[in-house]
């Protein structure tokens, strides 16, 4: 059985990647592909309470870089090996609603980790298992950071609490890599309709894998 496809769906808060990836996938079923729909961190029943002690946890909070790194890579770690290569080895299209480029940009540039350390901690963790096409979901980053504000109803999250200064890195640093890395990378304006990017994803997703 031949594997299957990896696609990423990445880009700062507020970007619209869950919403991108549940339409690409029905898109993607609807012309009868087995496609499997997943995210990070929280993939994996394990991975739920790590996304927990990141995201919301009162224990998370004043949280060192270095420890966040390895938590989202414990995550990782599960999901790999639980979830996402066993169902590349069973031949389906994984999409999932961030990966190892988030770890890239937001621990490695936003918070200004040391970037081989970062590249070292997500190989161990992902065992070489990479996306074939990442799509990067990008608007302003007041504009990402109002609309995931607004979005969450409550509290945002510790994540969504940073400011303005941290998300305009994390804007850039996924726009460098998208820079450094085009055979994998599509950028998508995450500022127009969401129809509209939908249609641009699910076109680029078909000719870049060939669907």
């Amino acid at each position: 059985m031949d594997r299957g496809k990896f696609i990423s769906f990445e880009g700062s808060e507020g970007g619209g990647k869950t919403t991108q990836a549940y339409i690409l996938a029905e898109s993607l079923r609807s012309a009868g592909y087995d496609v499997l729909t997943t995210r990070e961190p929280g993939g994996t029943p394990l991975g739920t309470s790590i996304r927990e002690l990141l995201m919301h946890a009162k224990e998370g909070h004043g949280m060192c870089p270095e420890t966040e790194l390895l938590l989202f890579a414990a995550d990782r770690a599960q999901h790999v090996r639980e979830v996402i290569a066993p169902a590349l080895s069973a031949g389906k299209i994984v999409l999932c609603d961030r990966y190892c480029d988030s770890t890239t940009v937001y621990q490695g540039v936003a918070r200004a980790l040391a970037p081989e350390q970062v590249a070292w901690i997500n190989a161990f963790a992902t065992q070489g298992t990479l996306p074939d096409l990442t799509f990067v979901l990008d608007l302003p980053a007041a504009d990402g950071l109002a609309r995931a504000r607004s979005q969450t109803g409550t509290k945002p999250d510790r994540m969504e609490q940073e400011a303005l200064s941290f998300y305009r890195k994390v804007r850039q640093g996924f726009l460098d890599l998208a820079q450094a890395e085009p055979a994998r990378f599509r950028v998508i304006d995450a500022k127009v309709d969401s129809t509209i990017a939908a249609a641009a994803i699910l076109t680029a997703t078909q000719e870049s894998l060939s669907l």
